[in-house]
């Protein structure tokens, strides 16, 4: 039993005092006499052990800890209506599915084939959030995830769906035409664009050639995701060292070119995982046999 949270019909009062900046409004809204809203309301703050409301008079006002809790408390509200609609549209015209993902490698190869997908099944709708790290799907509304790594998260099942293959330094074409970065002395005054999470990549691209590592080349801008290093690459500011599986859509198109042909060689890969012990619902085996069928 969870005793420190709220009922929530209290948080309901309170979320929708605070919102309409009257306990009669909020009384229309919900149903209730003003009395009781009012004294939802005390029994929140008593409980809290502070003041959200500064009454004067006839009016309300919030203070900086009800005006904070509110905003917290109203997106807590709006997920738990969304998961009940979610349900009830679920139950009546198809099927929700909630993936983790990481970001570039969805925008840039899972997304521009979810189109078939929605056409084998349109009944199913994917939500999609962004997630780098490892989690625990019991606490995460998630049903499953595709991440980066080199194994299954504890607790998981699936495999991995693409290795990352190898990893190549782009560039703008007016960068290339610029710069003559053929020798080692060439890379000497180019900036090195890093992912934050790779900070060692460009080491292993320069043992890969031969090449001394420089400390200029270390203290290169870093990014947080392949996409910034990408758009990056191609406004010009220097040159990227990605995957090409993510780079291969800008290469086809002219927007980025290969600044050199030396490649890193990719060592993990993009994973499909669901948790251990749930069977998962039809719509997430359809799911994962169409993204199996993809590779």
């Amino acid at each position: 039993m969870r005793k420190d949270i709220p009922s929530l019909g209290v948080l309901q009062a309170f979320e929708a005092s605070a919102r309409l900046q009257s306990f009669s409004r909020a009384a229309e809204e919900l149903a209730l006499t003003p009395s009781a809203v009012s004294r939802h309301v005390a029994a929140l703050e008593d409980r809290l052990g502070v003041a959200l409301f500064v009454r004067a008079r006839q009016r309300l006002a919030l203070t900086d800890t009800g005006r904070s809790y509110a905003a917290r408390i109203r997106l807590h509200l709006e997920q738990i209506e969304r998961d009940t609609q979610e349900i009830r549209v679920g139950r009546d015209e198809g099927y929700v599915l909630h993936l983790a993902v990481v970001s570039t490698f969805c925008t840039q190869w899972l997304i521009p084939r979810l189109p078939q997908f929605a056409a084998l099944h349109p009944r199913i709708t994917l939500n999609l959030s962004v997630r780098s790290e490892v989690f625990a799907f019991d606490e995460s509304g998630f049903d499953a995830a595709i991440y980066y790594g080199d194994r299954l998260w504890p607790d998981t099942q699936g495999g991995m769906v693409l290795p990352e293959g190898p990893c190549v330094p782009v560039c703008s074409p007016a960068y290339a035409a610029a710069h003559a970065l053929h020798g080692e002395q060439a890379w000497l005054h180019c900036p090195h664009l890093t992912l934050a999470s790779r900070a060692n990549a460009w080491r292993g691209w320069y043992a890969e050639r031969g090449w001394h590592y420089t400390l200029h080349a270390s203290r290169g801008p870093r990014y947080e995701l392949f996409s910034m290093v990408m758009a990056a690459a191609a406004a010009g500011l220097g040159v990227g060292l990605v995957p090409q599986l993510l780079a291969q859509e800008s290469l086809d198109s002219g927007r980025l070119v290969p600044a050199h042909p030396q490649v890193l060689a990719g060592e993990q890969g993009y994973w499909f995982v669901q948790p251990q012990h749930r069977p998962g619902a039809e719509a997430l085996r359809a799911f994962r046999d169409w993204l199996w069928a993809q590779v």
